[in-house]
């Protein structure tokens, strides 16, 4: 069932899928640019069921049935949700013992917050898609979906998930990543300061990024870091490979639980 948060005077519509009783941590779902709660479809709830972990998944402003965020949006937006609003989110919701999820841009989030601020409620991060640098692959889709957002029936489908935020959330995203200040946007400097254990998925056939995303956040992460690379997948595995996915995640959980 979906309810909100009061998160800074902004409602955010989010979902819980088990109970905060668990002594398990809490596996806290980020979105990707154009995402929201109802387009990870089916699968945090099979990401608990399969886990055991409780989820936690919310929108953020702009997105989905959240409140609105107009656009522009500036360059700096993932770095204000990781460094000013995901903690404020996760207090609000109680939240004190964590496992951040992300996919592309909410990877990055999850990089930025847990590489910046060091917060002993993080536990560990699995990253699907995540973006630590721009790409010339990367400016190439986003031009796509440009396109296709104005001749093609984009917008219609994914007014379907976010209603009247589907402007916000579509120029916002595209807007600050075309934005010529975008072509430089890196956040390998907060790599080093990651020092939680990490689970990277990029599909072979990522149209946002290279693995050379992976390579960095390998070489770079002050913990362990383990890397898979599906084949037959695009930018969002969870949606192209769910069960390799969720398998990798359970796997990955199981040893996890036993060290931390």
């Amino acid at each position: 069932m979906t309810e909100y948060l009061q998160v800074d005077g902004v409602r955010l519509e989010y979902r819980l899928i088990g109970s905060l009783d668990s002594d398990l941590p809490t596996l806290v779902l980020l979105h990707e640019g154009l995402g929201c709660v109802e387009m990870w479809r089916d699968f945090p709830q099979r990401l608990a069921e399969t886990s055991g972990h409780p989820v936690f998944v919310y929108s953020r402003q702009g997105y989905g049935r959240s409140d609105p965020k107009p656009h522009p949006w500036s360059v700096e937006y993932m770095h204000e949700e990781g460094l000013e609003k995901l903690p404020e989110v996760l207090a609000a919701a109680g939240l004190d013992n964590v496992i951040l999820v992300g996919h592309s841009d909410g990877a990055s989030i999850a990089l930025i917050y847990t590489g910046g601020v060091r917060d002993p409620r993080i536990r560990a991060l699995i990253l699907m898609a995540p973006h630590v640098f721009n790409e010339p692959v990367c400016v190439a889709s986003i031009e796509k979906a440009k396109t296709a957002y104005l001749e093609t029936d984009l917008r219609s489908r994914l007014q379907r998930y976010h209603g009247d935020n589907v402007d916000h959330a579509f120029w916002g995203w595209n807007g600050a990543w075309l934005h010529q200040d975008f072509l430089n946007w890196n956040i390998e400097e907060y790599l080093p300061g990651v020092s939680v254990p990490t689970l990277v998925i990029q599909g072979e056939h990522d149209q946002y990024g290279t693995t050379r995303q992976l390579e960095a956040i390998q070489r770079q992460v002050n913990a362990p870091v383990q890397c898979e690379l599906l084949p037959d997948c695009s930018h969002s595995p969870y949606v192209d490979q769910p069960d390799a996915v969720l398998s990798h995640i359970r796997s990955y959980l199981n040893r996890l639980v036993k060290e931390i």
